[in-house]
């Protein structure tokens, strides 16, 4: 966050940080003018040049990533650990979609620049899309913030540009093809975070993308169709029409469908806690929507897999019913654990006493708007956030666009990550670091061809440990 102290060193440089030095609790201390940000932003060029940005060559001690791999399976589900080592292992982009702690560590390593606001960590092309605002309008946003922490702002824009690069060549694009894709990616990053950073932070905090805004950002046709289909996909993933696909009758009431061992059925013991747990979650909402939520009751609870890095991780959808059995909204419990961030950012003491209500307010700082439903809650010594699970969710399906709409839509990821880094303060110091010239465009396209190239690699690497025996996988 955009702040005036400077915290000890972290591998060699200064975190500037206004996460817990004081500076945004109180409306009697002056802010720091936008023109000093702004310059104190710059100065940071001569200890961290941008040309700094451009580089990666893997240190000699860099850690195996199929033991970085390992040491992330630790705490969670056996069973599901095969079925989290084959997801990755299908290709680089989705072994890039595990794999936040490897780029994390690695970019721990890297020349930073200090500015820390709250980031993504997890920001890759995959984890932006669709959802429904509190007033049931489909917006586009990031959607993802199991890693969302304090922390270098380029780490998130190096994993967004890698993700390009990665998921153009797996489509067979061209290495042109992909460098034009990052550079309109770190183009719009760059012009909208001085955008932003000229504008009041009330102003740059009410900002919002929805489905005609994207229509508006894309050039190409392909692209303006894949967002029409994306769009319809997300508009009918709706509680009430999830009911037949996930549910059936049995024994004369409604359960969720198991399909082990993607969706399986807890045992009663733990049904009761987790049913005790979503109790104490509507603590965590705001008066009117735990009144709302309240009217409806628990009619079962299964576990669920979803996505690729959190497979494993203790993830449950709970079906709660209305006054009527076609009034059903269903909510899902996801395990949060420590950021892969915060070891890097201050070590081994969590600032954070509660991972699930980390979660939840930095999803809140970083999304314009979010689900109103958003909460935590406690299960023995897991901790979970609470969010709705189907609420007009869908993605821009990689797979499924041509080298144009790649561009196009790296661009509108750019935008957007920008957005959020200026939400949580520290627009002015970024875009004076960055300036107007578009040194940054190339030096991180150097960047995504070369760190691409290692994602390539420790895919391969796990590719091998499964041949190998090495580490179990199921293979979808």
């Amino acid at each position: 966050m955009d702040a005036s102290t400077d915290f000890p060193p972290l591998g060699g440089h200064v975190v500037i940080d206004g996460a817990h030095d004081g500076g945004f609790t109180s409306l009697r201390r002056p802010a720091r003018p936008r023109a000093e940000r702004y310059d104190l932003g710059r100065s940071l060029r001569e200890r961290s040049p941008r040309s700094d940005l451009a580089h990666w060559t893997p240190p000699p001690d860099r850690a195996d990533p199929v033991d970085q791999l390992a040491a992330a399976h630790e705490g969670r589900l056996d069973w599901l650990i095969p079925v989290r080592v084959g997801r990755m292992a299908a290709s680089p982009y989705a072994f890039l979609r595990g794999s936040a702690n490897i780029m994390a560590d690695d970019f721990a390593s890297l020349p930073r620049t200090g500015i820390t606001p709250v980031i993504c960590g997890d920001a890759h092309l995959g984890n932006f899309g669709f959802y429904a605002s509190p007033e049931r309008e489909l917006v586009f946003d990031l959607n993802d913030f199991d890693e969302a922490h304090p922390g270098a702002w380029e780490w998130d824009l190096r994993r967004l540009v890698t993700s390009v690069w990665v998921a153009g060549r797996q489509n067979g694009f061209r290495e042109h093809a992909c460098a034009d894709a990052v550079r309109h990616c770190v183009e719009e990053y760059r012009e909208q975070i001085g955008h932003l950073a000229e504008q009041p932070l009330l102003a740059r905090s009410f900002d919002t993308v929805d489905v005609d805004d994207l229509r508006k950002a894309a050039t190409k046709a392909s692209f303006k169709d894949e967002i029409e289909r994306a769009a319809r996909r997300a508009r009918r993933r709706t509680s009430d029409r999830a009911l037949p696909r996930f549910t059936e009758q049995r024994d004369g009431t409604v359960q969720l469908v198991q399909e082990p061992p993607l969706i399986t059925r807890p045992s009663d013991t733990d049904l009761a806690h987790l049913a005790a747990a979503l109790d104490g979650y509507l603590n965590t909402l705001p008066p009117h929507w735990a009144r709302i939520l309240a009217g409806y009751r628990i009619v079962d609870i299964a576990h669920k897999v979803v996505g690729v890095g959190s497979v494993g991780l203790r993830a449950y959808v709970a079906l709660c019913e209305g006054s009527s059995p076609d009034d059903v909204v269903f909510l899902q419990l996801k395990q949060a654990r420590r950021s892969v961030v915060a070891r890097h950012q201050h070590g081994a003491a969590a600032w954070h006493r509660h991972q699930g209500q980390r979660v939840v307010e930095y999803q809140q700082a970083l999304q314009t708007v979010s689900d109103p439903l958003l909460g935590w809650a406690t299960v023995g010594d897991t901790q979970y956030y609470v969010r709705q699970f189907r609420d007009m969710k869908g993605a821009i399906i990689i797979e499924d666009i041509n080298a144009a709409a790649l561009a196009d839509y790296a661009g509108i990821c750019g935008y957007l990550l920008a957005k959020s880094h200026a939400r949580t303060s520290g627009a002015s110091m970024i875009a004076g670091y960055i300036g107007g010239s578009d040194k940054l465009d190339d030096m991180l396209c150097r960047f995504a061809r070369a760190y691409a190239d290692q994602v390539e690699s420790d895919h391969e690497r796990l590719v091998a440990a499964v041949r190998g025996g090495v580490l179990p996988a199921v293979h979808a």
